[in-house]
């Protein structure tokens, strides 16, 4: 089986592809395609409130290629959702009913608690019975997840993400209502408190501290990861970090969220599994195909 994911975000849109192997009654994903295309929708929707004609028509021809792409690896299912920038964009609708006419591809505009929860989906097998902060930065939008003896318990989304933030489309109040609903729900009854970490930004600077897979960053440290990058020129970020220009100026603003939610909610380390949405739609489209056949697996790590 081969399952395609494609995650319409606000500073870039994802597609991977995978198949899905199948061991013992366990199933385990092994990337076959993996294309991440910078086209920042994000920029105009958080500045005119509309996807611009320019966007419209790169977009078109995006689809147009994952399509392709989708056809050429002979993908059993697939899914194509958009989130904050397009749920936010007066013509985001319009574009998904356009992409739906002339390519036949049906784009899911899906709100933050869905987004949330398949982001949860992902990470799922990296949590113990302990207590977490799932913190998940796009580029529109930030969702916090709480988790407590292995269940959520709290979720919420808000309009701040790196995009907005690095443009100065966020506003001081929802900074206010965000520091306030972590600070409320975060008791100190639940004990220790860690971090979990998803979105490209946390996993760069996760790649910047060198760490090895399963082991967390403390907070300290992810400071520390910022000063260096903030005192760097783009340039240098893009030749000497190794960073898209589209992450080099976009994980300043990233990484300043996570360290503001960490403090809120006295986090002193991060854990960062390198999965986010289009993994938790594989997730979705894996439960998906396996209920029609009426077989159940139990998911492996990504």
């Amino acid at each position: 089986m081969k399952l395609a994911a494609i995650d319409i975000g606000s500073n870039a849109i994802r597609l991977q592809v995978s198949t899905v192997l199948e061991r013992n009654q366990k199933a385990i994903f092994k990337k076959l395609e993996y294309v991440r295309f910078p086209l920042r929708l994000g920029h105009d929707v958080f500045t005119s409130h509309s996807i611009s004609d320019k966007s419209i028509a790169k977009f078109k021809k995006l689809m147009k290629a994952y399509k392709l792409l989708i056809e050429l690896y002979e993908v059993t299912d697939y899914m194509f959702c958009a989130t904050s920038a397009m749920r936010e964009a007066e013509n985001g609708e319009e574009l998904a009913r356009q992409v739906k006419e002339e390519l036949g591809l049906t784009i899911h505009i899906i709100d933050g608690q869905l987004e949330a929860e398949l982001v949860n989906k992902a990470i799922a097998s990296y949590l113990h019975d302990e207590t977490y902060l799932h913190i998940d930065v796009g580029g529109g939008s930030t969702e916090l997840n709480l988790f407590t003896n292995g269940k959520k318990i709290k979720s919420q989304s808000f309009r701040i993400g790196s995009v907005r933030v690095l443009e100065h489309h966020d506003s001081p109040v929802i900074w206010n209502d965000m520091e306030k609903w972590v600070k409320g729900h975060v008791k100190k009854e639940f004990g220790k408190v860690t971090a979990v970490g998803t979105g490209g930004n946390i996993s760069k600077i996760f790649e910047l501290a060198r760490k090895k897979p399963g082991q967390t960053i403390s907070l300290k440290k992810v400071k520390g990861i910022k000063e260096m990058v903030e005192g760097k020129t783009l340039e240098q970020r893009i030749y000497d970090l190794q960073m898209n220009p589209d992450r080099a100026d976009v994980i300043i603003p990233a990484s300043g969220i996570y360290i503001n939610v960490m403090e809120w909610a006295k986090a002193k380390n991060i854990l960062v599994p390198d999965v986010g949405l289009k993994d938790g739609i594989l997730l979705h489209l894996l439960e998906r195909n396996m209920k029609q056949k009426k077989i159940e697996f139990k998911t492996g790590r990504f």
